[in-house]
């Protein structure tokens, strides 16, 4: 099947670099977003999100006229849906977007169109959820138009590398439409292309980020049972993957993202008489912010009154994503415990946080400090000169989340360290 158009519609960390990628490989591209404030933006030439390369190819998109930003949906080929899917306070997922874009869709669906879901979704979402909704149309899926959906599967700080690069899961409604898929993404893919059924695409996505998930709620275990044992947990980890059938990951403050924070919830959702280990996992990950407070009180005292520089804000390294992120929770459980909270992160100096005072500057956020905490492992910050910082800050206790400051050096520049997952030796 042979594209010459496609409409995208949420011009998020997903949908502005698939537009700008089809775009800049000879399809005429119509860029949809309902947020005004992001279509001003890029109509005038800036990006709303932070993606090493994005932005060069955003404008090279833009200037070969073949990408157009817009807030309604023009009549396209194909439709592709990149619009977020969080959850409600009760942690069911939060599908209005989802039937907010199909309902956009709707005046301008011909016979011949493909519809891709892109977003993640539970289980029999595009079976359930959107072929109903497309249908409305007076046009049959799998008959008048063809529907599928097609996991994203990209690495933030990686996304244009690995959208051209990573194999493509396609699921189809019907053998027709994952086939048109195909078609479609083979456009810029250069990665393997497989094709499913639609549910099994949409459970792929779901299964691969609850794997992580799992993985990393049981390293945050091990974490806590380090610091009640008296062990390094860095250290035991690094032993134990010798053996050739381990790989433990890393604890941390938490989990964050709109993925692996997010996605076990729409198994729990869908399935919770059997998913119990799946929603345990998730209870630890969500509670790990709650430790680590427990875990300062109980090696550094009272926090009242005590100021804090926290270090990075994102979810994780070397990106400026700040959803569901565990360092801003845990800098809002710090003032909840009296202390004064200054944050930095030097991808997102411009941040803007309910009850969280940000700082433009490293230097602005530790320059009265008592305390310094890195919260996230950016490069930048994991390179700071323990020396170099006695002359910019008073702080002389440093407590390290991700095991990115060398104790030697910051004992030997006279900081008293301290790193989450190492207990105190008898």
């Amino acid at each position: 099947m042979i594209f010459e158009s496609v409409c995208v519609l949420g011009l998020g960390y997903i949908g502005l670099p698939t537009a700008s990628t089809f775009a800049t490989n000879g399809l005429r591209v119509v860029g949809v977003d309902v947020n005004p404030q992001i279509i001003a933006s890029l109509q005038n030439g800036e990006l709303h999100i932070y993606e090493p390369g994005l932005r060069d190819v955003v404008q090279a998109a833009m200037q070969s006229g073949n990408l157009v930003i817009r807030s309604q949906v023009e009549p396209a080929d194909a439709f592709i849906i990149a619009v977020p899917t969080p959850f409600h306070a009760d942690k069911s997922a939060d599908m209005r977007y989802v039937v907010s874009a199909a309902e956009m869709i709707l005046p301008q669906l011909r016979r011949g169109n493909l519809v891709v879901l892109e977003s993640t979704s539970p289980p029999r979402t595009t079976l359930d959820l959107l072929r109903p909704i497309l249908e409305r149309s007076g046009l049959t899926a799998g008959q008048d138009f063809l529907l599928a959906y097609t996991p994203e599967r990209v690495l933030p700080g990686q996304i244009l590398r690995e959208l051209v690069e990573n194999t493509r899961i396609i699921g189809g409604l019907d053998p027709a439409s994952a086939e048109a898929g195909r078609d479609l993404y083979r456009t810029f893919v250069r990665g393997e292309i497989l094709l499913t059924d639609a549910t099994t695409a949409e459970m792929v996505k779901l299964m691969e980020n609850t794997t992580r998930d799992v993985n990393i709620a049981i390293a945050n275990e091990f974490a806590r049972l380090a610091d009640r044992f008296g062990v390094d947990v860095w250290e035991a980890i690094s032993l134990a993957n010798r053996h050739p059938r381990v790989k433990i990951l890393n604890p941390g403050p938490g989990v964050g993202g709109h993925c692996i924070s997010v996605d076990p919830w729409f198994f729990v959702d869908a399935a919770p008489d059997i998913t119990p280990l799946i929603r345990t996992a998730r209870q630890v990950n969500d509670t790990q912010p709650h430790f680590v407070i427990d875990w300062l009180g109980r090696i550094l005292g009272s926090l009242e009154g005590r100021k804090v520089a926290a270090l990075g804000l994102a979810f994780k390294p070397d990106v400026d994503d700040l959803r569901e992120s565990p360092a801003i929770e845990i800098a809002q459980l710090l003032q909840q415990n009296g202390a004064e909270v200054l944050c930095f992160d030097p991808f997102k100096p411009d941040a803007k946080l309910p009850g969280l005072q940000t700082c433009q500057s490293l230097v602005e956020a530790i320059s009265q400090a008592e305390i310094l905490m890195m919260l996230v492992g950016h490069a930048q910050l994991r390179a700071l000169d323990p020396v170099a910082l006695r002359q910019l800050s008073p702080a002389r206790i440093a407590v390290d989340m991700v095991n990115g400051w060398p104790g030697a050096a910051w004992s030997a520049a006279g900081f008293e360290l301290h790193r989450l997952g190492v207990g105190q030796r008898v």
